[in-house]
């Protein structure tokens, strides 16, 4: 038996989380949960106008047969940056599929940062990720999302299992992103130039907010990678701006979305980037 899978119980969470602006300050206004998914006491590194939280899964890990679902919605005005203690972890399945639905509502004048720590989806994965984010003409978001296919520093690749990605992206009643893949085990694909030309690691970023130029763009894409051999591509679309990551190190690809962050967020949010201290323990 190995002692780094855990026993199969399923779960079934959900957490719903709301944040409204009163006065200067971004409060944690509605903080409902049910089964193991939770949200730490608001913090504020920066000063009360945005609060920031950290989303707990205390099981650590997903098996085949969970249902986790996080809601959150920032009101108007309000401004929320949520991230995440460690790693994420998808565990192999005996036939049961698990599921993590991420629904994000910003209203008018608000901002939503997502920033998770990397995920690792194990060999024999059966992994569903849907993420929806309906944003007001006027909102902002920064999020990103770190893929590890497999373990490798134990030498394990995806050889067995599937995950299934979904993200739409709405910016009022325009559809701004829709992306939909397959990824299953010892796919072609997962050695053709055409899908992850053989790296372990993916990430993507999406930022959405005013000023997207293309002088933005030249400063983003003149971020260092860290990682030697990686593949990077960044683009502007209208009102959008996706940032790619192709490699082996997920450190290396956090470490390159955290940067270009900190580029982004004085123009999108007029706030110079706050790290998040969970990020340092």
């Amino acid at each position: 038996m190995d002692l780094a899978e855990p026993i199969n119980t399923t779960w079934q969470a959900h957490l719903q989380l709301g944040f409204e602006r009163r006065d200067a300050a971004t409060i944690l206004s509605r903080r409902e949960h049910r089964g193991p998914l939770r949200i730490q006491k608001p913090l504020y590194p920066e000063g009360e106008a945005v609060c920031h939280g950290i989303v707990l899964h205390p099981p650590s890990g997903i098996v085949g047969g969970d249902e986790l679902e996080i809601d959150v919605t920032v009101a108007c005005g309000a401004q929320a940056l949520l991230t995440t203690p460690g790693a994420g972890k998808w565990y192999r399945s005996a036939g049961p599929r698990a599921t993590q639905r991420l629904h994000f509502a910003v209203q008018a004048g608000g901002a939503l940062e997502w920033l998770p720590q990397e995920t690792i989806v194990f060999d024999g994965a059966r992994a569903d990720m849907q993420t929806h984010i309906d944003l007001a003409a006027d909102a902002r978001f920064i999020g990103w999302e770190v893929l590890c296919l497999g373990r490798r520093a134990s030498g394990e690749r995806l050889a067995t299992g599937d995950i299934r990605l979904a993200t739409r992206l709405r910016l009022g009643e325009r559809l701004a992103w829709l992306e939909r893949g397959q990824l299953e085990g010892s796919s072609p694909l997962l050695q053709s130039a055409a899908g992850l030309a053989g790296f372990s690691v993916s990430g993507t970023l999406l930022a959405l907010g005013p000023g997207l130029d293309t002088s933005l763009l030249a400063n983003c894409r003149a971020v260092a990678v860290k990682e030697g051999g990686a593949q990077t591509g960044i683009t502007v679309l209208p009102d959008l701006l996706v940032a790619r990551y192709l490699g082996h190190a997920s450190e290396a690809a956090r470490e390159w979305f955290s940067a270009l962050w900190r580029t982004l967020r004085p123009t999108l949010l007029g706030r110079t980037a706050q790290m998040p201290r969970i990020w340092s323990t």
